[in-house]
């Protein structure tokens, strides 16, 4: 259950309703599958799995939910070749032109045949919530998917005061210049990745992977005007991550050292294991999130 991707948001007001007030709140949008027309379902699920109905997992203060997400799959290939169909004998039967209107009916109508035979697929969407930090963490690589699923808890909650997180130097402008003199704070690590952009619209982007980025033809990108948008880090060997502009974690890895706690304890079953895994993840998070404001001068909260 480790998280892949921080999507991350602090709260402006405290959080002050219990697991059990939210397990009670989300009950009301309890996931149920699609029904044979519908083209997609979205509701809450058990953060672990089918062993348990409990749509909160509480350990230490954190409180981790998992949002399930099933969409009917319809090829848009099949649908297009099989409404040309339907249009060309109807225009053959009636000798005319169908307008825009009767074409749109006509897809609708296909759609609304297939859907009780078309295939689903399912994602599940992970978040926690921390009181006392003030952060709700989302298990996501992009914006939109982590503020639909917040979305869809502020809808259950009644309200949810958050904002991204920002912080008072640009990241893109910190990160920048870590790479040009090659130094960066205690505790952080450049690896081997990185993205720069041209600041002009629509400027030029270079990607590198698998490259030192200590070497001179790096240095000669951020001379001519380059900045980072993207750069490979690690924190106290801990944690290995993609940080972008938007200080969005990407492609997250828990290194040994914290792979070794998980193997010093005992878990017999599944519930423990991902219990186990939970609140060492949460733990080194309340850490690492704190520090990661404070390399970029600590949170704007204007």
């Amino acid at each position: 259950m480790w998280f892949k991707n921080l999507s991350l948001f602090r709260l402006t007001e405290p959080f002050t309703l219990s697991s059990a007030e939210v397990e009670q709140k989300l009950e009301t949008m309890r996931f149920r599958p699609c029904g044979s027309h519908d083209e997609s379902s979205f509701g809450w699920t058990s953060p672990l799995g089918r062993s348990t109905e409990q749509l909160v997992h509480s350990s230490n203060g954190f409180m981790m939910i998992c949002g399930k997400k099933e969409e009917k799959v319809l090829p848009s290939s099949v649908i297009n070749e099989l409404v040309q169909e339907k249009i060309l004998d109807i225009e053959t039967e009636q000798a005319r032109k169908l307008s825009k209107k009767e074409r749109t009916e006509i897809k609708d109508e296909l759609i609304f045949d297939l859907l009780p035979r078309a295939f689903s697929f399912s994602r599940h969407t992970f978040a926690y919530i921390d009181p006392k930090g003030g952060w709700i963490v989302v298990d996501s690589g992009t914006a939109k998917k982590a503020e639909d699923m917040l979305s869809s808890v502020r809808k259950c909650l009644g309200s949810l005061p958050i904002v991204p997180v920002n912080t008072a130097q640009k990241p893109i402008s910190v990160m920048t210049e870590w790479l040009i003199h090659n130094e960066t704070p205690t505790g952080i690590s450049i690896e081997d990745e990185c993205e720069l952009r041209s600041p002009e619209e629509e400027g030029g982007i270079v990607r590198c992977k698998k490259h030192d980025l200590a070497l001179p033809e790096i240095k000669n990108h951020l001379e001519t005007g380059k900045q980072v948008i993207k750069l490979a880090l690690n924190w106290e060997d801990r944690l290995s991550f993609v940080l972008d502009e938007n200080l969005s974690v990407k492609r997250l890895r828990f290194l040994e050292l914290i792979q070794e706690q998980v193997a010093d304890t005992n878990s017999e079953t599944e519930q423990e294991r991902f219990d186990v895994e939970f609140s060492i993840m949460t733990a080194e998070f309340a850490s690492f999130l704190p520090r990661l404001l404070e390399l970029f001068g600590g949170e704007n909260k204007l």
